[in-house]
């Protein structure tokens, strides 16, 4: 499901790689040196050394958190006298997990939480996966499979193909292109039989969903902020509860911030999901979401928190005022730490069909959008998007899926996978 890899190993390469060209320098400037004795002239030679601590010490030295507080610096819009935030209430540590419990100062007293026990569920066998994945997915699979009984390949065939593959949110672009390439491989192939002719389908759609497939990278040695966006009731709050059991279970630290302060009991449900998981959850009772993910990204570098999650409210791409606030929690969260966020994820409804499009488009224009995370494919999905993502349609940028979800269960919500999901969709 993910991938860990080391930060202190690229920037032992990029030290080993400035050493290497200061010792070319020092090559370079010896024969000028040489001649300039020779004229009488002084020659001032001066060269930049790193020091081989510097870079280690820079990433792992922080100062340890006393106190998590909204912080008003950071927040305020830059000028040349920024003005100080209205009062702001104190932001609530809810820690559930015994060392962070020894580690940091007793809780605030509102914001007690008696911890709760890990919900530990089996992992479900592949096979069972699948069976959930393809029953969500019955809708297209059933009226895409049934073309392929009793039938003979020709042009009548590839017609209604082409009008299931429509019906079923694929998209004008990824249509043309997949019956292209079916009917060059029908022809070079020969194929007769309407049952080859739905595994050549099955291929090619695994091929063309191939791009969005990407594993999840989680840093060994270092804290990867995670911003989570998305519309009203696409289920951001409920995958990052999810992801943070499978994160943890991968061997991973996580860290959340509750940057929904504006949904009612939005803070409640990821404070119960931080105790199913023990999971420490900044939170702060309304107030302003920059100022939580501030302060959840230093805790998290402090902590030295593989992961820090950050929920944010829905908001429809058409609210262009709300749009802007996301924009400014981006630059929050940048100068909290200059690498940050490093991943900007984007939780969509399955069930919304071609207004996905939309949705990626204005979101990936305004953040700058890493990944996606598709739920909700055991509704009434039709599952076709994603080829039409795949394919560029509208415009979209095929932006990596790096999730999908068919149900309310932890291991509902696994890895995207090109060719179960090709093998689910056409039945």
């Amino acid at each position: 499901m993910f991938r860990f890899f080391k930060r202190k190993k690229a920037k032992e390469e990029n030290q080993a790689s400035q050493e290497a060209e200061v010792a070319q320098a020092h090559e370079q400037e010896e024969p000028a040196a040489s001649e300039a004795i020779v004229s009488d002239k002084p020659v001032t030679t001066s060269t930049a050394t790193v020091p081989a601590e510097s870079v280690e010490e820079s990433a792992v030295a922080i100062a340890p958190v006393e106190t998590v507080a909204p912080t008003a610096t950071p927040v305020a819009e830059a000028s040349a006298t920024p003005a100080p935030l209205e009062p702001q209430p104190e932001v609530i540590v809810t820690e559930v997990e015994a060392e962070a419990e020894a580690s940091s100062p007793a809780p605030v007293a509102d914001a007690e939480v008696a911890p709760s026990p890990v919900v530990t569920e089996v992992a479900p066998a592949k096979s069972s996966w699948m069976q959930r994945l393809r029953q969500g997915l019955s809708r297209t699979g059933s009226s895409i499979g049934s073309l392929f009984v009793g039938v003979k390949v020709d042009e009548a065939l590839f017609e209604e193909l082409e009008m299931a593959l429509l019906m079923a949110d694929a998209g004008i672009e990824a249509t043309e292109s997949l019956l292209a390439k079916l009917r060059t491989k029908v022809k070079q192939q020969r194929i007769e039989d309407a049952a080859e002719v739905k595994e050549a389908l099955k291929a090619l759609l695994s091929e063309h969903l191939k791009p969005l497939e990407k594993d999840f990278m989680l840093p060994l040695d270092g804290t990867s902020v995670v911003m989570i966006a998305g519309v009203n009731g696409a289920g951001k709050t409920t995958s990052i509860g999810k992801l943070a059991h499978h994160f943890q279970a991968a061997g991973a630290s996580v860290l959340l911030a509750a940057g929904d302060t504006f949904r009612a009991a939005a803070r409640e449900q990821l404070v119960e999901w931080g105790k199913r998981n023990q999971v420490a959850v900044i939170a702060q009772d309304g107030g302003d979401p920059a100022a939580v993910a501030f302060d959840a990204v230093n805790a998290g570098k402090a902590r030295k928190a593989n992961v820090v999650m950050v929920d944010t409210a829905g908001r429809l791409p058409t609210q262009l005022h709300l749009m802007e606030e996301l924009k400014k929690i981006k630059r929050v969260i940048n100068k909290a730490d200059s690498e940050a966020p490093h991943e900007v994820l984007l939780v969509v409804d399955g069930n919304t069909g071609q207004n996905v499009i939309t949705q990626i488009k204005a979101f990936d224009a305004a953040l700058g959008l890493t990944g996606l995370v598709v739920t909700k494919l055991d509704g009434t999905a039709k599952g076709g998007t994603l080829a039409a993502v795949a394919a560029g349609s509208q415009g979209v940028r095929p932006i990596p899926v790096y999730w999908i979800g068919v149900g309310e269960s932890l291991h509902d919500l696994q890895p995207f996978s090109a060719a179960e999901f090709a093998n689910a969709l056409l039945g």
